[in-house]
């Protein structure tokens, strides 16, 4: 996992290091956090050849489709490559949506890119729409904008704070599971060159059908990322 802290400087930490920082006891069950600090998880998007999303839920009945909103998933319960998950339950997105900013990598020093729409949850993950900016204003956000539509650009991470967290239990941790994330609050959502998820995966579909899959790795964006701010 990514962290964010108050000064705006990114570090990486195994869980031990970030349970240690949040003041998380090692025992099993969800706990409430006493730090406070961003976290940074990529997430998946799949865009079809046509330059539509796919794979990506219905929006439910009473929210309105964007014309030129692009659909996403901001966040999904696959464990990641730091073997933690995030419960989709858990999610709280009041105050992001008053100023529901997209960003560039996580970069707070230069303008919004564009703008997120209709943020729900389901059991599958978090999910909402992407306006990227206009071209007359911002020729570098509509830039990433047509990157994404060309399939150029096929990936996201959500930045939240941690407010309940859980280490499961043997019978849990099965799977490799380490600590899962039950309550937190999302910050912000960046658009990426690399994000550091197995799942961030994007599928060309053909008549319904893979044709063909990309594994996105992480390990060279992120840490050029931290040496580079």
């Amino acid at each position: 996992m990514l962290v964010r802290n108050k000064r705006g400087e990114f570090a990486a930490g195994d869980a031990l290091v970030l349970l240690d920082f949040l003041g998380v006891k090692k025992d099993a069950g969800p706990q409430k956090v006493a730090g406070d600090v961003e976290l940074i998880a990529s997430v998946p998007f799949r865009l079809a050849a046509d330059g539509e999303a796919v794979g990506i839920p219905a929006v439910p009945d009473g929210i309105a489709a964007i014309p030129d909103g692009i659909a996403w998933t901001l966040s999904t319960f696959d464990l990641d490559r730091f073997s933690e998950r995030i419960d989709p339950a858990g999610w709280d997105f009041k105050r992001y949506m008053e100023n529901p900013v997209i960003e560039w990598a996580h970069r707070y020093d230069i303008p919004a890119i564009g703008k997120a729409e209709h943020i729900y949850a389901d059991e599958k993950g978090l999910h909402g729409s992407i306006v990227f900016n206009s071209k007359d204003y911002d020729p570098f956000g509509w830039a990433i904008g047509q990157r994404v539509k060309a399939g150029v650009i096929r990936a996201g991470s959500v930045g939240f704070r941690v407010i309940e967290i859980e280490l499961p239990d043997k019978e849990t941790g099965k799977d490799g599971t380490t600590l899962i994330f039950r309550k937190q609050e999302l910050l912000e959502f960046s658009i990426c060159n690399v994000p550091a998820n197995p799942f961030a995966l994007t599928k060309t579909m053909a008549e319904g059908k893979p044709e063909t899959t990309q594994e996105l790795g992480g390990s060279m964006f992120w840490g050029g990322l931290i040496n580079n701010l």
